[in-house]
């Protein structure tokens, strides 16, 4: 009797740690690869997870769970049917992105509940996922989403807020996903606030966890706020636009007047994963594919159309040239010169942003009469630079079809489009829907005025770029307590690590910390000059702005041959050391060799770069560094020819908010 007593305990355990087939069984198990992290899962009263990695407790129990129409909660007394489990470990190609291709390695067990759905678990060596899949043959409508974050103690996090009107929680939901990082702990967050996705939590052990989400197809983004739970996070979703009028920016927002009672309606099968990247260090976040694992693979059989680059770009600068014969602004002439430099320094792209078409109408088929589109397309086709369009969200959804392929047939290579400002289900719907069209018509897309990416530049390629980032436009009218240059050396870790970001680098006009003051027509960066240059290898960014005149490039010519010879896509990536909000450094390999980027806080800094994954066979480098006296002048800067020496070890110095390029050519 005691040997049969055994034998139902041994088979018990192997059960739960493999994953059970039988409905008793409540608790089961899920190992990363490496078996470093453990997902433990209790189905009971309610449905929760658990993430520890080593002896590292990640997440506390949190409940999932979904409210739909119909009065069922999805987790609430779940009832498993039976579970599945699988593995994959192969390289999936990664067009357009900061590697060539991505290693996807994961261990998944599935979870079929009673009432049509399944819950998958996903456990990487860098993170965990989860998402519901709705199997249900009718129209299902998600009233709302439980998706809790429970930590154990009163970690320090990195959270930035909702830049939205503060009034109240709602009102919060029209934002454009740009703002710094409050770095605190989790109680001392303003609990009358939204977060914005990706949210960091800094862990024992330097280790940290970083909160985002992946495929918003057809369902709306997550924002989070404190939960019930002393030191957790509960998911906030934006219920579904009821009326909707035109209006906000130039009339070229949606701006949602009453909401529905649910967040989602006529769900597909798969709605969104929910996902929380673990590194053991801070460089680790730098260098991150968890979102690119995770998203849908591409839907586009031809890719050959799509080209990355960078622009010339005009409202930064205001159309502020000097030294012509015409008045600059908003016309032909300032045109055709920003494509004749943008041809002179092998730049792909010069884009016409606001104020090409005419204002407060909201429709892209009326041009102001200072611009002839059709004779600068044919000007830049002489040049082989091609010209992007920037777009207003009502504008271009109130006839998309026709609107993308009228100017793709005019010649217009992309869409730069701005002022979503939301991230309910409407707009979810409208960056898929203009993604697919643009794609049908051989046009590339930048989003602006939108939240940070969640895996639709892997779904739709010729998706190139996000903003959803406190960028460089910022410093237009930021403060002087405008810290850009910490936040410069925070958002690598955490808002890069859902992908790329048009942050919009390159000024030329450049301010140590005191001297830095906000001007609209001719705006100023904080930082070096040699931290410009060096953002064009740290950020991620397929479709790479100079956000600075072409006058002043052309004043500054040596610079401008470098920032226009830096890829915008990269063959391998490697995040060679950083610490969150303090310095970061990357090297980034392209055909023709590698770029290493360093941008610090505003701490001077001597570092010892170690080039041992070097080829042997190189010898020489330039290096661009700050100059002596850049700590006073921040444009100060000086180019080396180096060589480097057989032990691979360089000392290069960055002064305060300073930063620094290496060039190393095969």
């Amino acid at each position: 009797m005691m040997n049969r007593i055994i034998q139902i305990l041994l088979a018990a355990i192997l059960t739960i740690g493999l994953g059970n087939t039988t409905s008793a069984q409540k608790k089961y198990q899920l190992f990363s690869p490496d078996k470093k992290i453990t997902v433990n899962i209790v189905a009971d009263q309610s449905l929760k997870y658990d993430i520890t990695h080593e002896t590292t407790r990640v997440l506390a129990p949190s409940m999932i769970a979904l409210q739909l129409q119909d009065g069922t909660t999805i987790g609430d007394q779940p009832k498993i049917i039976k579970t599945k489990s699988s593995s994959a470990q192969e390289r999936i190609p990664a067009p357009f992105y900061k590697r060539d291709s991505v290693e996807q390695n994961y261990n998944e067990l599935i979870l079929f509940l009673k009432g049509d759905f399944n819950v998958v678990f996903r456990a990487y060596n860098e993170g965990v996922a989860y998402r519901f899949i709705n199997n249900r043959k009718v129209e299902t409508t998600v009233v709302d989403e439980t998706a809790d974050f429970t930590f154990h103690d009163d970690y320090v996090c990195f959270a930035a807020y909702s830049n939205g009107n503060k009034e109240s929680i709602e009102t919060q939901l029209k934002c454009s996903f740009e703002n710094t990082y409050d770095k605190n702990t989790i109680t001392q967050l303003k609990e009358d606030r939204l977060i914005i996705c990706p949210l960091l939590i800094s862990l024992n052990n330097e280790k940290k966890a970083c909160i985002t989400e992946v495929d918003l197809e057809n369902y709306p983004g997550m924002f989070l706020r404190h939960s019930d739970q002393e030191t957790g996070f509960q998911g906030y979703f934006a219920r579904y636009p009821k009326t909707e009028i035109q209006g906000g920016h130039n009339m070229l927002q949606g701006i949602v007047t009453e909401r529905e009672s649910y967040i989602a309606k006529n769900v597909g099968e798969k709605l969104p994963w929910r996902l929380i990247i673990i590194a053991k260090s801070d460089k680790e976040l730098a260098d991150c594919d968890m979102v690119y694992r995770l998203a849908e693979p591409s839907r586009l059989k031809d890719i050959s159309w799509i080209r990355p680059g960078k622009v010339a770009w005009d409202w930064w600068n205001d159309w502020n040239l000097y030294g012509v014969n015409f008045h600059s602004g908003i016309n032909n002439d300032t045109y055709r010169y920003y494509i004749d430099f943008a041809a002179q320094n092998g730049i792909e792209y010069v884009i016409l942003d606001e104020g090409w078409s005419v204002n407060k109408k909201a429709d892209l088929m009326q041009i102001i009469p200072e611009i002839d589109l059709k004779s600068l397309i044919d000007y830049g086709n002489t040049k082989n630079v091609g010209i992007v369009l920037w777009a207003g969200y009502w504008a271009f959804d109130r006839d998309m079809e026709q609107l993308v392929k009228h100017y793709s047939d005019m010649g217009i290579k992309g869409f730069k489009i701005d002022f979503m400002d939301r991230n309910d289900q409407k707009i979810s719907n409208f960056l898929y829907k203009a993604a697919e069209t643009c794609a049908k018509y051989h046009i590339f897309v930048d989003f602006h005025g939108i939240h940070q990416p969640t895996g639709l530049q892997r779904t739709y390629p010729n998706v190139l770029n996000y903003e959803g980032v406190f960028g460089l436009e910022q410093m237009k009218w930021a403060s002087k307590e405008t810290d850009m240059v910490t936040h410069d050396v925070t958002i690598p870790f955490i808002r890069m690590a859902a992908g790329p970001m048009d942050y919009t680098q390159g000024a030329m006009r450049n301010a140590i910390k005191k001297n830095y003051h906000p001007v609209w027509s001719e705006p100023m960066s904080q930082g070096t000059r040699c931290r410009q240059l060096a953002e064009y290898v740290i950020f991620e960014s397929p479709f790479n702005m100079l956000c600075d005149n072409p006058s002043n490039y052309m004043k500054e010519l040596e610079c401008t041959r470098l920032i226009s010879s830096i890829p915008t896509v990269w063959e391998e990536t490697k995040v060679i050391d950083g610490k969150v909000s303090e310095y970061i450094i990357i090297a980034r390999k392209s055909k023709d060799g590698w770029y290493i980027g360093g941008i610090t806080d505003w701490t001077a800094r001597k570092i010892t770069l170690d080039l041992s994954f070097i080829e042997d066979s190189i010898k020489n480098a330039v290096l661009f560094e700050d100059g002596t006296n850049a700590d006073k002048v921040a444009s100060d800067y000086q180019k080396k020819n180096i060589s480097i020496p057989l032990n691979k070890q360089i000392q290069i110095n960055m002064a305060p908010g300073g930063g620094f390029v290496m060039e190393i050519k095969k």
